[in-house]
């Protein structure tokens, strides 16, 4: 999976900005007296923290704690602000609400170098529903959005990735940390590359497993989804965790492993026990004589010293998941075992988050390890090769990074058929450097949605109407596509423009109303044959854009990507050249910097549309001033498409 580099808080200036900083402070409580237990969440926040108001960041910092049922005073805030203060050695001001009126006041009267805590965004069911309407309430407190909350960056929701819909967003150290270690060791690990896993079921990581398949040299299975392996070896595993409906995969993932001539460790011996419990009697046995009526718990001694020669050959070691029931001592050798080589070995050594941190914090390796991360299921999610939507929402550092656009029009109208195409789509897609975005018909969405969540695939409408609600026959509105959480849309399309009656005016107003929604809207404009011949282009896309573009504030910019579609180009298999297509472009980018500041221009996407295929999409996308293509019949078959995705 392309990753592609995202803009960091360094990279954007912030002094005299309210800037909303996504934290996760979902620290442990003590179950009676409600302080805080463990604080390592709030000190690995810091460092961002401190670096914004260093720099005269106006700071409100927005987070989760617990799984609270409405307003709970209990999942309150207000201590971390305490903790957060000691280390910040200020004050942090601690608003009593999240969107209402105290957090508005508060967030209007901060000054510079000032820092506030929202209270707890969960006590909004909207924020976990990622509702567009508290998305744009919690963006309206500031002027831009950082995330550094890598633990909640697998999750779609209003304060991980909403609000950046309505703000330029950029993310903290601890998230640009977390991307070059988990995702450089899965994209350029020094080699041999071995991952360790383990854990409980075969069913949690089955896509991070076939994942790691195309990437790793070796890997080593231990915990209690080994156990499924060793059942599809025809063993018996006695009342050991087993996934019997998963037998047939695990052999498909030995022979996958085999086929790809990755090295797939198995435990050699077993510790095993009558009973789970921490003092049961134990006796370690070898993998293939796992008496009936006992389980096993932990790995045994020949297994720990295998996988640890393993582990000392390697160049970089991924580990997620214990190998046994480190919880109970007699049970925690072979884990602490696995912390202890990762320790001493020279190799990068990546903990994968979440019980494989714990332990090595138990166990006293913290600091002897290249990298813990602090995400859990978000580490896992990226080992699996998954789009993180908290990462995925903000932007890019290259902000002429190409843009692969497919408009489907009619075409692919029923679900299944989406859903089939995007598919093949994901497979033959998921290492292309570009932004692709599918506009399927209205009929699609939902199904496309679905098909195409955590990959590399966004989804846009092909229109939008600008009323909220209404007796528009037909018509799908902006509000409706913003709650169906429909990322893009296409407005102005020219055969709309022609057919039914968008005017100027007409899409200004569906421009605005998608701004309002948090929808990105992708503008096409261009002109007919007529048009071009009597020399008019220039004079189009003047009125077009000055129109589309009169009330939209620099910030929004970076939501808007513009497609140059001529009209006398599309459908008929007539292409501008490369000259024409660069020079209509450069155009468009010249006259929004003559309305906006240039860095803010820089960011605006400006594609090319009308006719582009696999044989003219490299020609035309290396003009200095094309930044992509809105493609058509070309997008409706993968192996094309792939081509220019890849240009």
């Amino acid at each position: 999976m392309f990753r592609a580099k995202k803009m960091t808080h360094e990279d954007i200036e912030v002094e005299g900005k309210r800037v909303l900083m996504r934290v996760d402070f979902n620290v442990p409580l003590d179950k009676k007296s409600g302080a805080i237990t463990d604080d390592q969440r709030i000190v690995a926040a810091l460092p961002t923290i401190k670096n914004l108001l260093s720099r005269g960041a106006r700071l409100i910092l927005v987070s989760h704690l617990g799984r609270p049922q409405g307003f709970d005073t209990s999942l309150s805030l207000k201590g971390c602000a305490e903790r957060l203060s000691g280390y910040l050695e200020q004050e942090v001001i601690q608003a009593e609400d999240v969107i209402g009126s105290d957090a508005k006041e508060k967030a209007a009267a901060l000054e510079d170098g000032q820092v506030m805590l929202l209270e707890n965004v969960r006590f909004h069911k909207e924020e976990t529903k990622n509702d567009p309407e508290f998305a744009r309430a919690l963006a309206g407190l500031a002027d831009l959005y950082v995330n550094d909350a890598f633990g909640t960056a697998h999750r779609a929701h209003a304060s991980t990735a909403g609000v950046a819909s309505f703000l330029p967003g950029v993310s903290g150290y601890l998230i640009q940390r977390e991307l070059e270690m988990i995702g450089g060791a899965i994209d350029e690990p020094v080699r041999p590359f071995t991952a360790v896993m383990g854990g409980a079921k075969v069913s949690d990581k089955i896509g991070v497993i076939r994942h790691l398949l195309s990437k790793v040299d070796h890997l080593i299975l231990g915990g209690g989804m080994a156990y499924t392996f060793l059942a599809a070896k025809g063993w018996e595993v006695g009342t050991s965790l087993l996934e019997a409906d998963k037998i047939d995969l695990a052999r498909e993932l030995m022979a996958e492993a085999e086929e790809k001539g990755v090295t797939l460790s198995l435990p050699l011996d077993i510790v095993v026990t009558t009973e789970y419990a921490p003092d049961a009697e134990s006796r370690t046995v070898d993998s293939n004589d796992i008496p009936a009526g006992w389980m096993g718990l932990d790995i045994g001694p020949k297994t720990r010293e295998k996988f640890a020669d393993i582990i000392r050959a390697a160049g970089t070691v991924v580990w997620n998941g214990p190998v046994g029931v480190f919880e109970f001592p007699a049970f925690a050798h072979g884990t602490r075992a696995i912390a202890a080589v990762m320790a001493e070995t020279d190799a990068v050594t990546i903990i994968g988050g979440g019980d494989s941190a714990a332990a090595v914090k138990q166990f006293g390796y913290e600091n002897d390890m290249t990298h813990i991360s602090t995400g859990g299921g978000a580490s896992l999610e990226l080992l699996e090769g998954r789009v993180l939507p908290g990462v995925d929402c903000l932007l890019d550092l290259d902000p002429r990074r190409k843009v692969a656009a497919g408009n489907w029009k009619m075409n692919l109208g029923a679900p299944a058929d989406a859903v089939s195409f995007l598919e093949e789509l994901k497979c033959e897609l998921a290492d292309a450097p570009s932004r692709i975005i599918v506009a399927t018909p209205s009929t699609a969405l939902d199904a496309a949605l679905s098909a195409t969540a955590y990959s590399n695939i966004h989804v846009a409408a092909q229109t939008g109407h600008e009323i909220d609600s209404g007796a528009y026959t037909g018509n799908v509105s902006m509000a409706t596509l913003a709650k169906m959480h429909v990322p893009y849309v296409l407005i102005g399309h020219s055969e709309r423009r022609a057919m039914d009656n968008e005017t100027d005016e007409r899409v200004q107003a569906m421009l605005k109303s998608a701004l309002s929604w948090g929808l990105r809207p992708i503008l096409c404009c261009g002109e007919s044959l007529k048009e071009r011949e009597a020399g008019e282009t220039e004079d189009v896309l003047t009125r077009q854009i000055g129109s589309a573009f009169e009330f939209v504030t620099a910030d929004k910019l970076v939501q808007i990507i513009v497609a140059y579609e001529p009209i006398w180009a599309i459908g008929t298999g007539r292409t501008a050249t490369v000259e024409q297509a660069e020079e209509a472009c450069a155009f468009i980018r010249s006259f929004l910097k003559k309305k906006y500041p240039a860095n803010w221009v820089e960011r605006v996407k400006v594609l090319y549309g009308g006719s582009v295929n696999d044989e003219n999409a490299g020609e035309l996308f290396a003009a200095e001033s094309i930044d992509g293509g809105l493609v058509g019949g070309a997008s409706l078959k993968a192996d094309a498409f792939k081509v220019i995705a890849n240009a």
